[in-house]
């Protein structure tokens, strides 16, 4: 008798929480007890610091907003695919979501050429922020990455600076200078006399070590000093080569569309606000890596004189404009670049 009456109990109980419940927890109810797990692979070996700071935190959010619903595991550079196949390898769905490279889709998403970062594109981070969110860049590439069945979000905006063996502070010393680079700035350097080359992450502290390279950028300051690029290079140059959206995510649509309603709009709302947070402690950890590096590893920070570094900025209006040619989303972001800027008395 007890038992019979706790059972209905039981089923009147769970029947009024159904009316009750909005149809959004509902469906957390039904779907509580199915696990989705996602691949992630990345572009940057363990050492880089978007690996924890960026790709663990996103995974451990997820995990706990969706109540352990969707599992991601992670793939350091190289562990599925090369890096520079991860876009074809989730636009195929071998991969369900990745982080990887602006610098490396170009071909097949030519705006790519502008998220990875023209040359001497912004001064300060700020700019770039509102270039992607107020102008509608960040909107720009998700519409060319849905042609492929992507969903694009930017990881974060920052700086790429160079770290070197030697001393560099006139335009003409980038002449012969061997330097590991990639993308639209291995492009350019390359424009301005320097013997850029693409080297992947895992082998560019070797190539620092035995000469092969005398200078490489990873990101800024913080980049290079994960990378243990300052136990071999004792300078770092400034200004920016450019502040740009280099690090990106990358979603398969038609796997993100099995995925409960819910656990979608959660993983929406996770990327976009992880652009602002990681974006500001970017900035942070930067300010705090350069002192330390000066103070602790012996690091000469050199400042580029505004008479050489306008020699560079006007040597990098050829490559805008090379850019804006490769098709109508590059030449309307270019002029929106080139507007900004000039709107900012630039």
């Amino acid at each position: 008798m007890k038992r019979k009456m706790f059972c209905a109990i039981f089923v009147v109980t769970m029947l009024a929480c159904w009316i009750v419940l909005p149809v959004a927890d509902r469906n957390i109810v039904c779907a509580a007890d199915k696990v989705t797990k996602w691949r992630c692979q990345v572009h940057f070996p363990t050492a880089s610091p978007s690996y924890k700071d960026s790709l663990l935190v996103i995974i451990e959010r997820l995990k706990k907003r969706t109540n352990g619903r969707l599992i991601i595991e992670p793939y350091a550079a190289g562990a599925l695919v090369p890096s520079k196949e991860i876009f074809n390898a989730v636009k195929r769905g071998m991969i369900e979501i990745a982080m990887t490279s602006s610098a490396y889709p170009r071909d097949q998403v030519p705006l790519m050429n502008v998220a990875s970062g023209l040359p001497m594109n912004f001064a300060r981070v700020w700019e770039a922020i509102y270039f992607y969110r107020q102008l509608g860049f960040e909107e720009m590439l998700r519409d060319e990455c849905a042609k492929h069945g992507l969903y694009y979000f930017t990881d974060k905006v920052y700086p790429t600076e160079l770290s070197l063996k030697k001393e560099v502070l006139t335009f003409e010393d980038f002449k012969g200078l061997k330097l590991r680079s990639s993308g639209i700035l291995q492009i350019y350097l390359t424009s301005i006399g320097a013997a850029a080359s693409y080297i992947p992450g895992s082998e560019i502290y070797p190539a620092l070590t035995s000469g092969v390279v005398e200078g490489a950028h990873w990101g800024a300051a913080q980049g290079s000093n994960k990378m243990g690029f300052y136990d071999i290079s004792k300078y770092h140059l400034k200004p920016s080569l450019n502040i740009a959206g280099t690090d990106i995510w990358l979603v398969n649509k038609k796997e993100l569309g099995k995925l409960p309603e819910d656990i979608q709009k959660t993983l929406f709302a996770t990327l976009e606000e992880h652009f602002f947070l990681r974006t500001n402690q970017y900035i942070y950890q930067e300010a705090k890596t350069l002192r330390m590096i000066e103070k602790e590893k012996g690091v000469k920070v050199l400042t580029m004189p505004p008479k050489e570094y306008a020699k560079m900025q006007k040597a990098a209006m050829k490559i805008w404009d090379d850019v804006a040619k490769k098709g109508p989303a590059c030449a309307k972001a270019v002029q929106m670049l080139k507007d900004f800027n000039k709107s900012l008395g630039r």
